[in-house]
């Protein structure tokens, strides 16, 4: 795709910038939290990977609905949940939605339009492909989406879904955050070819791979899937390439276990998404004060929620 960064506006350059940045804070602050024990579920972290979860939901109503994994924090936050429940939550709180019994893989936000979040790999494919079809039965102006990883690819009922969707034309959006591994395995250890989104061509579903890690092509072509699905062509499925900084599940890195290296890792971190929508809103003239200002503002945010 074309970079067209430029053809979005100022205000959602920076709001999304602002998204992405509360996410990556937010979990930071988890990362500190973790050693007190004060958190009571294993937490999945989505540092370095941000840009997929704001910029499909930027491209969704509030009334669309969106499911999520192990790794929901990011899609929970993107999608408008509160940062404060979600806190809640995490430490076994009964001030939240689900009175502390969710833990960080199960939130849950109808306000927000944040259906649920299953920590059973492809555990919520299949739930959003029925509220798709409840949407179609009502004639109901929504869209679901379904986050998973590479793995889920890997499941028979992803498939089963997807095909139930293609065949119904229902409007759900099935996005692969591909992040080369599940758990420790790369993907070449566990499928003949890395390319995900070409698979979804004998189904029938429109599919397109992008970099999961510029929040402009996520953006555009989460609009586009929008349009397919509310336009009746049914299904559409995002491929989006990116990368977690840290271990499957916890706070720290894990080089040391060998399924990676970290020289792969710091290629990632330089196309960090944040750090390149930054560089493009420095671009039109923005001073850094506009950024400290971002930060001062999110970083209350986090100790008001923490604190509550």
């Amino acid at each position: 795709m074309k970079d067209v960064m430029n053809d979005l506006s100022l205000d959602l350059k920076k709001k999304m910038y602002a998204e992405m940045l509360r996410i990556r804070m937010a979990e930071e602050k988890l990362i500190e939290i973790w050693p007190s024990g004060q958190i009571h579920s294993p937490i999945h972290l989505s540092i370095g990977q941000e840009a997929v979860a704001v910029g499909v939901c930027n491209a969704l109503n509030n009334n669309d609905l969106v499911f999520s994994n192990h790794r929901c924090h990011a899609h929970y936050l993107a999608k408008g949940g509160s940062l404060r429940e979600m806190y809640a939550e995490l430490a076994g709180e009964t001030n939240s939605a689900l009175q502390g019994k969710s833990g960080s893989m199960h939130l849950h936000d109808l306000k927000a339009g944040f259906f649920l979040a299953v920590p059973l790999v492809a555990g919520s494919i299949p739930i959003a492909v029925g509220t798709g079809l409840s949407a179609k039965i009502k004639n109901i102006n929504r869209v679901s989406v379904a986050f998973f990883g590479d793995g889920a690819v890997e499941e028979g009922v992803f498939w089963e879904s997807l095909n139930f969707a293609s065949v119904h034309k229902l409007p759900v959006i099935f996005v692969c955050e591909n992040n080369l591994y599940a758990t420790h395995a790369h993907i070449l250890k566990r499928q003949p070819n890395a390319d995900i989104a070409s698979r979804m061509t004998p189904h029938g579903v429109y599919s397109v791979t992008v970099d999961g890690n510029n929040v402009k092509q996520v953006y555009l072509e989460s609009k586009k899937m929008v349009r397919l699905a509310l336009s009746g062509k049914g299904p559409s499925f995002m491929e989006a390439r990116t990368y977690r900084w840290l271990e499957h599940w916890g706070t720290g890195d894990d080089w040391h276990l060998g399924y990676r290296t970290e020289e792969e890792g710091n290629l990632w971190k330089e196309r960090c998404p944040i750090k390149r929508l930054r560089n493009e809103i420095l671009a039109t003239g923005l001073e850094d004060i506009y950024f400290e200002t971002v930060i001062k503002a999110i970083r209350k945010e986090i100790e008001e929620a923490y604190q509550w």
